[in-house]
């Protein structure tokens, strides 16, 4: 049993040694993660006014009338290159059949220009902002009174007045922080287009030097009348004979 129990005794010195060994190891480390990939924030693609409107499906009109006129072009360059907001107010296909027959055909290319520009807005406004925006409302056609808008509003309840012409709001298109696009039922007239405009104001005189006046033309020298002068010439000579002769006379005498 000796045998037996020094190769028990051996084995368990062996287990005991293999299991303090495996124990004294340090843990295998835990394979390193890849870090978390960063997302690409993916800028968006320049604004194309003309494609907001052609993608609402009921401006084709005035799309094509802005391309037309190159003013979606100027529009585009502007919102992609500044800061600078913008704000339309876009008749609908509707309000376009709603005109005469030939409306816009009439226009000149100039007026085309004008009746667009008329309806764009230098300056990015919300439907909030309507509630505090002062009239005349300027617009992308100039500044004078002929070619301004007033905006009234009650509620939410947006107002839009040319002068001629009577609208509101009647939905967004399209908006961000730089472009507001609103819908329009009507179209916008000009005072500027659609009436006679008034008559050019008469040139002012030049200014230049006072000019000296003309001296006072002098007055004609009446003649002198020497009518008498041959009779006094002639009593004076014989006034002077006669005393010639008195005298000879006496110095004869004496």
């Amino acid at each position: 049993m000796r045998p037996q129990s020094f190769i028990l005794a051996l084995s368990l010195i062996f287990f005991f040694l293999h299991c303090t060994k495996t124990l004294c190891q340090s843990p295998a480390a835990a394979p390193a993660m890849a870090p978390p990939k960063t997302p690409v924030a993916t800028s968006p693609g320049p604004v194309d006014v003309n494609k907001i409107l052609q993608k609402a499906g009921h401006f084709t009109v005035f799309a094509r009338l802005m391309q037309a006129t190159t003013e979606d072009t100027e529009l585009n360059k502007e919102l992609n290159t500044t800061n600078n907001g913008i704000t339309i107010l876009a008749p609908t296909d509707n309000a376009f059949s709603s005109l005469k027959a030939g409306f816009l055909n009439s226009l000149s290319d100039e007026d085309k220009t004008e009746l667009v520009k008329f309806h764009v807005l230098p300056a990015f406004i919300s439907t909030s902002q309507f509630q505090t925006v002062s009239n005349p409302v300027r617009t992308q056609a100039g500044t004078g009174p002929r070619v301004t808008l007033n905006v009234t509003t009650t509620g939410n309840f947006v107002n839009i007045s040319s002068g001629l012409t009577n609208t509101s709001i009647s939905g967004t298109v399209y908006t961000d922080s730089q472009l507001a696009i609103y819908q329009l039922d009507k179209v916008l007239f000009p005072l500027d287009i659609f009436t006679p405009k008034p008559p050019a104001p008469a040139p002012e005189p030049a200014l230049g030097k006072p000019r000296k006046a003309a001296p006072d033309a002098e007055s004609p020298t009446a003649p002198k009348d020497i009518s008498g002068a041959p009779a006094l010439l002639f009593l004076h000579n014989n006034a002077l004979l006669l005393a010639v002769s008195c005298a000879f006379g006496a110095i004869i005498h004496s």
